[in-house]
């Protein structure tokens, strides 16, 4: 049998390396979906204010309200994970994707379109975490990173799709607020174009088989076995089973948050820190900004709408390009060297929009800038997104998902996933008033700074994990 990209390296008898990539890419679906909720809002603001009446503070919490929902799923979810089950929680999260694109299209008032987004928020949350939770729980480690990698190719294509989608949609009809099919506006269907992912990852998901990590922490090893004989082959299979079972034995009890706390100092272990300080400095860049106000942002200085979400196009498609770069490289050249590289890229590209946006003026409210720096701030915004793309935004959720213990894994993926959408949420939710108090170039500003000091944090916090079993990582 011929090898494959994934197959470098020794090949364990009996794996079923096509399996484990079909199931891990069932997985990822999940970040599909949590790139689409979030994208997807970005054409709609202006149907939002239209129909809403809304105030720009009401539309910052109308596009962030979906984040309170996901600081939440991502905390809830990690605890869950551990009583019902990695592939339990996102069966879960597929049903409420499919209920807040219903609802959040067919919004009647501001309340209940937050409510469908709270929802639609728990599962991004969920996702966020357990997807690639999942995916590091049935790879081996040497091509654990790439497989977890397109869990961010996932989310930049869902990015991607609703991107197009709004586009396409707002094209037809002329604008986001006209009507479309049925008499309903593009922007309602903007939102239950999401239906028909949901409904397809909700129906993958019940042919998948459970985490066989989670299966030995219950105890119920016949089950694990199985399962690890589907992946790995007999031999392997009992092999893989008695390092697991090794790993709980020494302090194995029920999974709880207290098990953060090294139990005798009564800290916070390091490493729980480690994973805080990585999913907020991954928000702290203002990376979501771009992705939740990008129509905003280029029409604000002098972009069409229908110029804007194409932009926004074009953006998803170099993020795509990006983090197929990062598939590549990060079972090569690690985690470690990505991160720093892309903090100080993102450092250097925000900075260089910051000029741009600086010299610009007011013109009847609306932000000019002198020719050439328009194009300034569009090629190094696109290369900051660039950045982020082959680093931060796939190389988190890469680490968040296999650099803690067995015994913690389900507990600090709930704290540092509540973590990063908290910080989103902030994130997001504050750029309207920052827009209007210190304008586009403070805020870039500020975002510039966090990732310089990024860069600092991970050549002093951040520790290598390419190439280890899970059963190996300490904290």
């Amino acid at each position: 049998m011929g090898t494959t990209a994934f197959d470098r390296g020794h090949i364990a008898d009996g794996e079923n390396t096509r399996f484990i990539i079909l199931i891990s890419c069932v997985a990822t679906i999940g970040g599909f979906l949590f790139g689409f909720d979030s994208g997807v809002i970005n054409g709609t603001i202006d149907g939002l204010k239209q129909t809403f009446q809304s105030s720009s503070v009401g539309v910052g919490f109308e596009v962030a309200s979906m984040l309170l929902g996901c600081a939440l799923g991502a905390f809830v979810a990690g605890r869950l994970a551990d009583q019902w089950g990695r592939r339990s929680v996102l069966i879960i999260s597929a049903v409420l994707f499919l209920l807040s694109a219903i609802g959040a299209g067919a919004a009647t008032s501001s309340v209940v379109f937050i409510v469908a987004r709270v929802l639609g928020g728990f599962a991004v949350g969920a996702a966020s975490v357990i997807s690639p939770a999942y995916i590091a729980e049935v790879a081996p480690a040497r091509y654990r990173g790439r497989l977890a990698t397109v869990q961010q190719i996932a989310i930049i294509s869902g990015l991607f799709a609703a991107f197009l989608s709004n586009y396409l949609l707002a094209k037809s009809a002329g604008a986001s607020t006209e009507a479309l099919w049925g008499g309903y506006p593009a922007w309602r269907w903007m939102f239950w174009m999401q239906a028909v992912p949901s409904l397809v990852f909700l129906a993958l998901l019940l042919v998948i088989p459970e985490s066989p990590r989670y299966l030995v922490v219950k105890r119920r090893k016949d089950e694990a076995l199985r399962v690890l004989t589907r992946l790995f082959g007999g031999a392997e299979a009992q092999a893989k089973l008695a390092e697991i079972d090794a790993s709980l034995s020494q302090d194995h009890h029920r999974p709880q948050l207290s098990d953060l706390k090294n139990k005798a100092t009564g800290r916070i272990r390091p490493i729980v820190w480690v994973g805080i300080g990585l999913a907020t400095f991954q928000q702290l860049v203002g990376i979501n900004v771009v992705f939740y106000y990008g129509a905003v942002l280029w029409q604000a200085v002098g972009f069409s709408e229908n110029d804007a979400l194409l932009i926004n196009v074009l953006s998803g498609a170099l993020s795509i390009g990006a983090c197929i770069v990062t598939v590549l490289l990060i079972d090569r050249i690690g985690r470690k060297p990505l991160l720093w590289i892309g903090s100080a890229g993102m450092a250097v590209s925000l900075a260089l929009v910051v000029v741009a946006f600086a010299s610009g003026s007011l013109v009847d409210g609306h932000l000019q800038l002198p020719e050439g720096m328009g194009t300034l701030a569009l090629v190094a915004a696109n290369v900051y997104v660039i950045f982020f793309n082959m680093s931060w935004g796939p190389v988190m959720w890469v680490m968040l998902g296999e650099m803690f213990p067995n015994q913690i894994r389900g507990s600090a993926l709930a704290v540092a996933g509540a973590a990063q959408w908290t910080s989103n949420f902030a994130i997001t939710v504050t750029f309207p008033i920052l827009l209007g108090s210190i304008g586009l170039a403070g805020a870039y500003g500020i975002y510039t700074l966090a990732a310089i000091v990024s860069v600092f944090f991970v050549l002093r916090f951040v520790h290598e994990t390419r190439g280890k079993e899970l059963e190996q990582m300490e904290g």
